[in-house]
């Protein structure tokens, strides 16, 4: 006869760890931790500041026969090349920060994901505003991108694209398990908005369901908002519209990628 076995003590779970506040020290200290890092990687600076601008001297002289193709296409690329190289720089520090273990153990620390997404944020919004400063300073005063509106409303989308940007690469982070399948994400992401933004067609040309979905996309607004800028001279209640609606969009997509955060790879 056997004697029945004691069953098993049930496994202790860990209990979920504490929603905390947004704190402003923790956030700043994160974003002062990152541009600290980032300050010792010249090529991903190269790659943040420059490409922009190389890209635009290089469409500049692509149209150097016909000046007014050139004003009508640049001011929208001004504020899609940011978005882009924020996005994939964005997208790429993030995930190493995972990879390597540093944001486990940041985690375990006082630190909310909530911080730790906003001093991404912060610290490569510090970086889109030189960014976005230097392309657009370079495109109107030295490559003679003509328009109608203040350079400063141009300024200030293209900086609002590039806090897209960034925002879209922390999110998509959160899916990725490498670095390479981080740029990946970018036929996905981006390519389906660079086609459908009006850059190449007026929206309303398309098929109505191409139309439908452009409508939804954050980069049709980027592109109409800088169209507004490059046609009136003065602030429209649309181009008010389209900032609002690419600044909603970059603080949903952040508040997204706080909740989807993961500390690390599967």
């Amino acid at each position: 006869m056997t004697t029945p076995t004691a069953p098993a003590p049930a496994r202790a779970t860990a209990p979920p760890a504490p929603i905390r506040p947004l704190s402003l020290s923790r956030t700043t200290a994160t974003a002062t931790r990152v541009l600290r890092q980032l300050s010792h990687d010249p090529r991903t600076i190269a790659l943040l500041l420059l490409i922009p601008c190389v890209m635009l001297f290089l469409l500049r002289y692509v149209f150097d026969g016909s000046p007014r193709t050139f004003d009508n296409i640049g001011a929208s690329l001004l504020g899609i090349f940011p978005l882009i190289t924020m996005f994939l720089v964005t997208s790429i520090a993030t995930l190493r920060e995972r990879t390597s273990g540093t944001l486990e153990r940041l985690l375990a620390m006082p630190l909310g994901k909530g911080d730790l997404i906003a001093g991404y944020a912060l610290a490569f919004g510090a970086l889109a505003i030189v960014q976005s400063a230097l392309a657009t300073g370079l495109a109107v005063w030295f490559l003679g991108l003509d328009v109608t509106g203040s350079p400063w409303l141009l300024l200030l989308v293209a900086l609002l694209d590039a806090l897209l940007g960034t925002a879209l690469g922390l999110f998509v982070s959160a899916f990725a398990a490498s670095e390479f399948q981080a740029v990946q994400f970018m036929p996905a992401v981006i390519f389906p908005q660079l086609l459908l933004c009006g850059l190449f067609t007026p929206r309303d040309n398309m098929h109505p369901a191409l139309e439908a979905v452009s409508d939804v996309l954050p980069m049709s607004y980027a592109v109409d908002g800088m169209n507004e800028v490059l046609r009136h001279t003065d602030m429209t209640t649309t181009f008010v519209r389209d900032a609002l609606i690419v600044a909603g969009c970059a603080l949903l997509v952040l508040t997204l990628g706080a909740a989807t955060l993961k500390r690390r790879t599967a």
